[in-house]
């Protein structure tokens, strides 16, 4: 069963190696965020001869292809996530690391307002 990432590969006509096929295996298998060096280790643990510079060479074109959404949070190395159309924010533990996603609607309507008091259309943000 191929999953939704190696689906998006093929609707995108990104030729899927044994390789891209493995890595988007483990980001269809991974529940957080995981930055290059994690996910080389989980797709090092089902294929040893995989290189790190194939897998960020893999990340970097799936991204560039609007499968993978990149996150650069302050101070940490870059991680990745499947792209999806719904929009979400992130909460970002100082102290550990660990990321907690959320949606609250009320934020979204106070952006916009912000925004349009302040004679703008919010067409996209970072919180």
């Amino acid at each position: 069963m191929s999953s939704d990432i190696e689906n998006k590969c093929i609707q995108k006509g990104i030729r899927l190696t044994d390789q891209r096929r493995l890595v988007a295996k483990v980001m269809s298998d991974s529940h957080d965020h995981p930055d290059v060096d994690e996910l080389h280790k989980r797709v090092n643990k089902l294929d040893g001869k995989i290189s790190i510079a194939t897998v960020y060479r893999t990340v970097k074109l799936f991204e560039e292809a609007g499968i993978f959404a990149k996150h650069e949070f302050k101070g940490t190395k870059a991680r990745y996530e499947e792209a999806t159309q719904e929009h979400h924010d992130h909460l970002i533990d100082v102290n550990t690391g660990e990321i907690t996603e959320f949606v609250n609607e009320d934020i979204e309507k106070l952006q916009r307002k912000v925004a349009e008091k302040l004679g703008y259309k919010l067409v996209d943000h970072r919180l």
